[in-house]
């Protein structure tokens, strides 16, 4: 029988990445996968509706950094990191897929994913976690980079920009890439055209980068 594999895909707005990998499940792109759970950080994220319209139904959670700390006088961020890991954790997942995810994770959550601090399991593996970027490697970390690209590129200070799926370290958008496209910026394009080609790049590889990590862990 074939080990199904799980991922869990966290999100934090309108999904369409996320659409790219429900569509690939179950593929020849994505064989014998299956999206077990998508958490979000923000209540009205489009995203949490994609995956309810899934056909099957994919399980939804939502926690959000500044409700959780109101509700838990005397916890941080990093027990909130903590807190979204182990929701993560129930699900066994092969694989944790940042897509869209607008949130930076302190120890709190990569300790426990990586094995650095166990939960309860001190046999269960490091659970890889990839996050798709819209940038190439080295430039435009964080926040706003497509428009930040844009910018430099009028300016001349580029001439093309790009977009990379990485594997999660503490630093900010500076883990291994595991896939990395160029997307050329074209002379008197809108903002918006570039975004909508950029957004396309995005939905291949994070598809592509998906099975990558899949196809070198072994199932759980």
């Amino acid at each position: 029988m074939t080990n199904i594999r799980r991922i869990v895909v966290l999100i934090s707005g309108s999904g369409t990445n996320l659409q790219a990998l429900i569509d690939a499940q179950n593929t020849p792109l994505l064989p014998n996968t299956q999206i077990t759970l998508v958490l979000s950080n923000r209540k009205a994220a489009y995203g949490l509706t994609r995956a309810q319209h899934a056909i099957p139904p994919i399980p939804t959670a939502y926690l959000a950094l500044q409700p959780y700390l109101k509700a838990s006088p005397g916890k941080t961020r990093d027990d909130y990191d903590a807190e979204v890991a182990k929701i993560v954790l129930k699900e066994s997942p092969d694989l944790v897929v940042l897509a869209g995810w607008m949130h930076v994770f302190g120890d709190g959550f990569l300790d426990l994913l990586y094995g650095v601090k166990t939960d309860t399991d001190s046999s269960r593996r490091p659970i890889p976690v990839i996050n798709l970027h819209p940038a190439l490697p080295g430039a435009f970390d964080g926040t706003n980079a497509i428009e930040r690209a844009y910018e430099a590129f009028q300016k001349g200070e580029i001439k093309h920009s790009g977009v990379m799926v990485h594997k999660v370290v503490k630093a900010v958008d500076r883990g291994e890439p595991l896939i990395v496209r160029e997307v050329l910026i074209e002379a008197g394009e809108p903002l918006e055209s570039f975004e909508e080609r950029l957004h396309k790049v995005e939905h291949e590889i994070i598809v592509e980068a998906t099975k990558y990590m899949l196809d070198a862990v072994k199932p759980i």
